[in-house]
């Protein structure tokens, strides 16, 4: 069942695509009348032409002013006056330049005889003028208006879908930052309960390795907290050394991960400071990797690169697995976008806006090939 908004922004379409063709419709008439106008009105002038040319104007008995203020009148219509006996060319209405340049010249002939059929001055069955003339430069603006019309209508459309978009989209970022808070807040609740019984089980006849990795689990489920609750607020960022960050992380994930996914690592030996915030960073990292074990089915190489270029620091993280098609390299970091049977299409979405939101930096897919694997690249500002 659509919306209330699907339906309103198809009604605006068809509204818009019935005013466009009323419009152009009108136009297309007005236009033909114009041209049906000037048509009759060149046909009087070339009679008005023909008749001059054959009376003698010293003859006293003339004096037609008719004449003189049709042939006047006219100070629109373009026109090219070839007189044959001499050979030559004359214009009314365009630049004495047109006459010093025989392509242009030709090219105008051409343009008038396709716009209207060429007028012939005859005197005794004898061809004497062929009149070449072209659209009035109001015919022409008349001709472009529809274009013109379709355009802005065609802009302004655009202008309402991006507008749309954009606060659809910002709606969707406020929900899934609701959702954040709210789980957040949810696991705190137990979190803070399984601190108080770590606690008590010190005091009992427990090996202490047990209680060490109860520790690190709660440790582990307060820093997912905090990178919950970081969602839908601006982070605080600090210089920090991200090689050591990302050194530390690939430690962590390289120590919970298969002993069927190898990790190739490849860090800068020198510190590289960078404006971060250590926990929404170390979960984009996650993110990528987890992504690239699951597109690797749990059995492959990641690698991590990390190099310095013009005070950016660019991080690439390979997988050896299917690879992604190069029509979903832009839509795999939308939110709800997902290739996977039971994925949420969350991870990436939430590592874009943590890279290019919070951090200023940008992420993309650098390559893919089928069958081969994916490259995704990291690009963020060192410290000035």
């Amino acid at each position: 069942m659509r919306t209330l908004s699907d339906f309103t922004r198809w009604l605006f379409v068809v509204l818009s695509a019935l005013i466009v063709s009323l419009i152009a419709w009108n136009t297309y008439r007005l236009f033909t009348q114009l041209k049906e106008n000037e048509r009759h009105k060149m046909s009087i002038w070339a009679g008005a032409f023909e008749e001059f040319q054959q009376v003698d104007i010293t003859n006293k008995e003339w004096n037609s002013k008719l004449i003189l203020n049709i042939l006047q009148s006219n100070t629109t219509t373009p026109m090219i006056l070839y007189t044959h006996k001499e050979d030559a060319y004359s214009v009314n209405n365009l630049s004495d330049e047109v006459l010093q340049d025989p392509e242009n010249r030709q090219a105008l002939i051409e343009q008038f005889s396709s716009e209207f059929n060429p007028i012939e001055i005859r005197y005794n069955n004898e061809l004497l003028q062929t009149i070449y003339y072209g659209n009035s430069p109001a015919i022409t603006k008349i001709k472009y208006y529809p274009i013109v019309l379709l355009v802005i209508l065609l802009l302004f459309y655009s202008a309402l879908v991006s507008f749309y978009n954009t606060s659809k989209s910002a709606e969707q970022n406020k929900l899934w930052a609701g959702m954040a808070k709210e789980t957040a807040h949810q696991i705190g609740t137990p979190l803070s309960s399984l601190v108080g019984w770590a606690e008590l089980l010190k005091s009992e006849d427990i090996p202490k390795n047990y209680i060490t990795e109860i520790e690190n689990d709660i440790n582990r489920l307060k820093k997912i907290t905090d990178r919950f609750s970081k969602i839908g607020s601006a982070p605080t960022l600090s210089p920090m050394d991200i090689v050591a960050l990302t050194k530390e992380t690939c430690g962590y994930l390289k120590s919970r991960s298969s002993n069927l996914i190898a990790f190739d690592i490849d860090l800068p030996d020198t510190s590289i400071l960078v404006a971060l915030n250590a926990e929404l960073f170390s979960w984009t990292l996650e993110n990528l990797v987890k992504n690239g074990i699951d597109a690797m089915r749990g059995q492959g190489t990641i690698s991590i690169r990390m190099s310095s270029q013009n005070k950016r620091v660019l991080l690439h993280i390979s997988d050896s697995g299917k690879g992604i098609p190069k029509k979903h390299f832009n839509k795999i970091f939308r939110p709800g976008f997902t290739t996977k049977k039971r994925g949420w299409g969350l991870g990436l979405s939430l590592a874009r806006r943590i890279v290019e939101d919070y951090h200023r930096g940008k992420i993309r897919v650098l390559k893919s090939i089928k069958d081969q694997g994916s490259t995704l690249e990291i690009n963020l500002p060192e410290v000035a």
